[in-house]
């Protein structure tokens, strides 16, 4: 039996000829760069809102350069056809280069100028390689280098994967609202470095939490300006060798129309061509998203321990059976995941930092790690926060008799009532409470300090929540 061989198509770069599979929509740079960057995992494919951001980018370009008379009409209806196609998310299985790669993310622009070029090329009726009617690099990449298309993609990429995590963050948000709400007369004790501190609510404890996680939504935002500063039309290191004069001004505008983003020219095209800053801020911020995130993880999972040898009060939602020898058992799953999110945040804000230092003279090399981990970090954090809104806090109870006895039986409560019965008094309740074990308020009783009305109302959750004296 003999097998039929795949068919090709025969390219030429620089290196010389290779063949290419026939059906296939990139070409020969894509095929040195896969050989080149033989990592397992993660795709330039697999992060589409990169793909669809390279295709905004090439397309703005072809409508400034058919504007500039650069290029044919036909030639850009074509192109951007194409990247139309891209956007939609139409071929971004055709981007099978590793995101992790060496050459500055030349091989990610290559196979985006090969892929938009063949796509056009089918457009017109033409077969795949056929570059002297379309060429990736002289048309595609038209005015254009690595050097600003790259990391413009990036920012629009990064853009609208952290308006995603700002969602997500905001969606956490109210569902801690609604718990503190929920629990808003929900008396308990409150706790400093976990010994018994004085009393509170229930509701302020998760109004806390909505508090924290609006302060990440607003700092996102505030990194998010920075990322709107581009370099389109600085070309290879910021010069704008081989770009029209009034390209940058151009395909900025066009960019403009096609995301609706308020996007700027930095004013100096050199300095913005090297400098990674705005993706530290963005990989720092959301690293502050995830370690406030997992300490939030670390009380839920504290406050849930037991259920009846732990502090025990509050119950989260059953979510799977939590071993496989001890029947009943019912682990946190959701906080320890985002707990996990977290550390792997904190690593990848670490390596971002590392590639952005480690750039020299007029580009950084290392911005495709820099992708790699700054994608991956938002990606999964909003993932981690939906879970953690959907599948975790809305589903928490509190264990209100229990909360109630605890309080009760609180030396701290003894710190509510020392402005109305004075020091040594509260010192001498204390002292007998922790000897004997019995309840605060009850040794007040019995010592005629108090009445009840008054232990009552200094108690009121509406006062311990506002910690007001009358």
């Amino acid at each position: 039996m003999t097998t039929t061989a795949p068919r090709t198509r025969r390219e030429h770069d620089l290196l010389g000829d290779r063949n290419v599979p026939e059906q296939v929509y990139w070409g020969i740079h894509t095929l040195r760069a896969l050989e080149n960057f033989p990592l397992s995992g993660e795709r330039v494919g697999d992060v589409p809102d990169l793909v669809r951001a390279l295709a905004l980018v090439k397309k703005a370009a072809a409508l400034s350069n058919a504007g500039l008379g650069l290029l044919p009409h036909r030639t850009a209806s074509a192109v951007t056809a194409a990247c139309d196609r891209l956007v939609e998310g139409e071929f971004h299985d055709q981007f099978p280069v590793s995101l992790v790669q060496g050459g500055a993310g030349t091989s990610t622009n290559m196979n985006a100028n090969e892929v938009i070029a063949n796509v056009a090329l089918e457009h017109l009726g033409h077969p795949c390689g056929t570059y002297t009617v379309i060429h990736p690099n002289e048309h595609v990449n038209l005015g254009q280098s690595t050097n600003d298309v790259y990391p413009t993609a990036l920012k629009l990429a990064a853009i609208t994967a952290a308006h995603r995590l700002i969602d997500a963050l905001e969606h956490l948000e109210e569902a801690f609202a609604r718990k503190a709400h929920e629990f808003s007369d929900v008396v308990k004790v409150g706790r400093t470095q976990l010994q018994d501190a004085v009393p509170m609510t229930l509701g302020q404890e998760f109004g806390t939490y909505r508090v924290m996680v609006a302060e990440d939504v607003a700092r996102l935002r505030e990194a998010l300006v920075h990322l709107h500063e581009i370099n389109l039309g600085a070309t290879a290191i910021g010069t704008g060798l081989n770009a029209h004069p009034d390209y940058a001004t151009a395909v900025r505008e066009h960019l403009i129309a096609l995301t609706g983003l308020p996007l700027a020219t930095a004013p100096d095209l050199v300095e913005a061509t090297q400098d990674c800053g705005a993706f530290v801020l963005l990989s720092g911020t959301v690293k502050r998203a995830a370690v406030k995130l997992s300490k939030i993880c670390n009380d839920l999972r504290l406050l849930s321990s037991g259920p009846r040898t732990g502090l025990g009060e509050i119950t989260l939602p059953a979510r799977q059976a939590g071993s496989s020898i001890m029947p009943g058992k019912v682990n946190p799953v959701i906080p320890e995941l985002v707990n996990q999110v977290a550390f792997s945040v904190i690593g990848n804000d670490t390596t971002i930092t590392m590639a952005a230092e480690a750039g020299q003279l007029q580009l950084n090399a290392f911005e495709p790690v820099i992708a790699s981990c700054l994608f991956r970090s938002i990606g999964h954090l909003t993932e981690a926060v939906t879970a953690l809104s959907d599948r975790c806090i809305d589903g928490i109870t509190a264990n209100t008799p229990h909360l109630a006895r605890l309080v009760d039986n609180s030396i701290a409560t003894v710190t509510v009532l020392n402005p109305h019965i004075g020091y040594q008094a509260a010192t001498d309740v204390a002292t007998e409470a922790l000897a004997t074990g019995r309840p605060v308020t009850r040794i007040v009783r019995e010592r005629g300090l108090l009445d009840d009305h008054t232990i009552d109302e200094l108690l009121h959750p509406a006062r311990l929540a506002h910690g007001a004296l009358p």
